[in-house]
């Protein structure tokens, strides 16, 4: 290992000693005794812990999680830096600012190894936080080369999802966009690039694939999108279409992030239609107690579920921080959200009730965590308390 990136990891290890002596100074987190506020300051003070309480565990992933997610350039860690990185800007704390430009050093500010793969890209959006945090230019240039190559050789396989005998990481169409997560792990960061470099040919290539992958995936009648092609005609027991709550998280999210890194000469309004369009559908699916079911048209007996919840919360109050949506349409589902949020976050900041890896809705329990369902939290938390929900703000 390069000398630099020695004193990378050093740096890092230090960043993650001190989020532990945090956690373990801190005291019980409010939604604990009953008390959720979403004021601003109690709102960030909340998700300093559950950061701190993930910075804490970075060599320690989730139990039963994938070995991937031991790997810090992996899809799973990419989505909490991106979290931590709005929490970053929110709190303007500078040991946040610090573990960002550490992971990335540490990193070598490379993306993950499969060049096409759009889960192999999320970490480079933390990659473009950090360029314009301090880390300059060197930050970019890896991304660069490897979306440079892309644009060199696209690729144009079909976007149907089929999984070939050799296995899921073989699908010939993981080099397209062709699964609804896909929306956030990857053109945010083609976006950023442009904004930063000037270069205007990753952002339209990012709206390109896209629009291609909305209009294949998107669901014009439910307002919701497929996880991928296998999924068409997929019913459950009671003859409903099965939509992913997660998997339209990510793409909400993902929309959001693509607007705020578009560069402004780039169409916005298309995108903007959608994400209301999506928003609008999405109110309505929200449980009594908070909550999105992780099938969201089978809410009935359904567990906590905190990254497709997380991601909701976030979409929803950036969409009304920027003008998109009513604030008095869309603050109950905003504040039953956040406060379904709190509900699942332990004593010492561990975010519970977080679906594991997977492509559909499946089983959740209460000790289930994972760096992406912490990512969803930062990203709530910190449009949640720019919306600024104290109980005497001005009306």
């Amino acid at each position: 290992m390069p000398t630099s990136a020695r004193a990378a990891v050093s740096a890092l290890l230090s960043l993650v000693l001190a989020a532990v002596l945090t956690t373990l100074l801190v005291g019980p987190a409010s939604a604990q005794s009953g008390q959720v506020s979403a004021a601003p300051r109690a709102v960030l003070s909340l998700a300093r812990r559950v950061a701190d309480w993930q910075l804490a565990q970075l060599a320690h992933p989730a139990p039963h999680s994938p070995r991937e997610s031991d790997d810090p350039r992996s899809w799973e860690q990419g989505a909490f830096w991106v979290g931590l990185a709005h929490l970053a800007d929110a709190t303007g704390a500078p040991r946040y600012r610090d573990a960002i430009l550490a992971q990335g050093r540490a990193n070598q500010w490379r993306l993950g190894d499969r060049i096409y793969f759009a889960d192999d890209q999320v970490i480079g959006q933390s990659y473009a936080w950090a360029a314009a945090h301090g880390a300059g230019t060197d930050a970019l240039a890896p991304m660069r080369s490897s979306f440079d190559a892309i644009l060199a050789r696209p690729s144009r396989v079909h976007l149907s999802f089929v999984v070939p005998a050799s296995g899921y990481g073989d699908t010939p169409c993981l080099k397209r966009w062709c699964w609804c997560d896909a929306l956030f792990m990857g053109p945010p960061g083609w976006a950023a690039l442009s904004r930063q470099t000037g270069d205007a040919r990753y952002a339209r290539f990012a709206l390109s694939e896209f629009w291609a992958t909305s209009d294949f995936l998107y669901d014009e009648e439910e307002h919701l999108f497929y996880r991928d092609s296998r999924f068409f005609d997929r019913r459950d027991a009671q003859g409903r279409k099965l939509f992913w709550s997660r998997g339209n998280g990510w793409v909400m999210a993902g929309t959001a992030n693509l607007l705020d890194a578009l560069p402004d000469d780039l169409d916005h309004a298309r995108l903007e239609r959608l994400f209301v369009d999506m928003a609008a559908r999405i109110r309505t699916l929200q449980k009594p107690d908070g909550y999105w079911a992780p099938s969201l048209l089978a809410p009935e007996n359904s567990p906590p579920e905190t990254s497709g919840t997380g991601f909701f919360v976030f979409a929803l109050a950036w969409g009304v921080n920027q003008g998109l949506l009513d604030r008095a349409e869309y603050e109950p589902a905003i504040r039953n959200g956040w406060a379904a949020l709190t509900r699942a976050v332990g004593p010492d900041g561990r975010l519970g009730w977080v679906q594991q890896v997977s492509d559909r809705p499946d089983q959740v329990a209460e000790s289930d965590t994972q760096f992406y369902g912490v990512g969803a939290f930062l990203l709530a938390g910190a449009a949640v308390a720019a919306l600024d929900l104290s109980d005497d703000r001005p009306r």
